[in-house]
């Protein structure tokens, strides 16, 4: 990669960070941030301190050149960060590899350990992006599992589930770690590490339904655990798709997740969730997705249906489950607004005031059941803090988002 001197000439990306209290969305605040470049260890180039939500202002950093990531035979498109957080109360912690884009806007989740805890200074090493580091090959299997014949299929319909319990390694590795990971997280997580954002919205889309597609299918089989294994899927591109635990995420592949998050993919007559393959196309090719080649497809025009069926036929469809486990009550089917009445803006803004608590950047709002300006402001706020679009108006992607962090402020375990 080329040092940093010379990418100060070339493109740059934004970069944000997220700090929260380990298994929780409570936010740390007056956390300090020291930004370095893996190029220039010893070089400081920034100190941020995060606010009352956990968050930093965004920061510009070099990157390679833009058009470095929409060609394979570029050179590597993304330049790599190091960073150490501190936070009174917290354990330390080093994150090395955090990678950037350019024209993009990198978000670093950072989740601190209480210094009560005792298990001393961390360090996260994030491994080289999929579409340039060398990673094996994903062994092949049929997109449809017999669930008549095995009987392995245990689910009646399918779920979103609240966690994925990643196996960091292959299958029979009982060294490797497990965790549990909101499904949203992880499929922001796998989409990062698999693809680039930079590519086009459609491509970015079609990718995310694969990998949603095929993660539900790996859910609704029990695969794993129908053959003894206490998880729902392995970091490993041999068996499944690439989670690489404390890497950054980015705030377009975080907004299309969010608003899709309870998709997936299926053929008539088949109940299951689709396990849709795929591969970069270009080291390694497959009968399903070709990443690269969606990439193309992206800038030619096709929409994410017309990728999706260029690959598995005319006869894939997106579908969507009904239930969404982990939530306090499901999104009403339709977008609440000024003028809104019922339970559900009643439900919404109680979750709102107690999200305030520990979130003060958010006004509180009166609990009525009327979706009033006053409400409209606090939802706008909380979409502005949690990278949404701030309409003030509660769509799909609002309303489970705000489920999501009062999940998360509310929900503590202490040891």
């Amino acid at each position: 990669m080329d040092s940093l001197t010379t990418l100060t000439s070339t493109d740059n990306g934004r970069l944000v960070f997220f700090v929260t209290r380990v298994s929780t969305t409570i936010p740390i605040p007056n956390a300090q941030i020291q930004v370095y470049s893996i190029e220039e260890p010893d070089n400081l180039l920034d100190t941020l301190i995060t606010n009352s939500s956990g968050q930093t202002e965004p920061i510009t950093l070099p990157t390679p050149p833009l058009s470095y990531s929409l060609n394979p035979e570029s050179p590597q498109p993304f330049s790599q960060y190091r960073f150490i957080i501190l936070a009174e109360g917290y354990e330390p912690i080093t994150i090395n590899g955090s990678e950037m884009l350019a024209d993009e806007t990198s978000i670093q989740p950072v989740a601190l350990v209480p210094v009560r805890f005792g298990t001393g200074a961390g360090t996260i090493n994030i491994p080289i992006h999929t579409l340039v580091g060398d990673y094996p090959s994903k062994t092949p299997e049929a997109e449809i599992k017999p669930e008549a014949e095995t009987g392995e299929i245990i689910l009646s319909r399918v779920v979103i589930p609240e966690t994925i319990i990643v196996h960091d390694g292959v299958p029979d590795d009982n060294t490797a770690p497990n965790y549990y990971v909101p499904y949203r997280d992880y499929i922001k997580n796998v989409v990062s590490s698999e693809i680039f954002p930079t590519w086009p919205e459609s491509t970015i889309y079609a990718n995310t339904l694969v990998i949603m597609s095929f993660t539900l299918n790996r859910v609704y089989t029990e695969w794993y655990r129908n053959r003894g294994y206490n998880f729902t899927i392995t970091s490993s591109t041999a068996y499944d798709q690439k989670f690489i635990y404390g890497r950054n995420i980015y705030a377009n592949i975080d907004r299309i997740v969010d608003s899709i998050f309870n998709n997936y993919l299926s053929r008539p007559g088949v109940r299951q969730p689709i396990f849709t393959s795929y591969c970069d196309g270009k080291r390694v090719t497959c009968r399903g997705l070709s990443q690269w080649g969606s990439m193309y497809l992206g800038q030619e025009g096709y929409s994410a249906i017309d990728i999706i069926r260029y690959y598995y036929g005319n006869d894939m469809y997106i579908n969507s489950a009904d239930q969404i486990d982990g939530v306090p009550a499901s999104w009403p089917g339709y977008d609440l607004t000024i003028g809104s009445r019922g339970s559900k803006v009643l439900q919404l803004q109680q979750q709102l005031n107690r999200i305030k608590r520990n979130y003060p950047a958010l006004p509180g709002v009166s609990e009525d059941g009327i979706y009033g300006p006053g409400t409209a402001e606090a939802v706008r706020s909380f979409q502005q803090i949690f990278n949404l679009n701030p309409t003030g108006v509660t769509d799909f992607a609002t309303w489970y988002s705000i489920s999501n962090i009062y999940v998360g402020v509310t929900g503590i375990s202490e040891p």
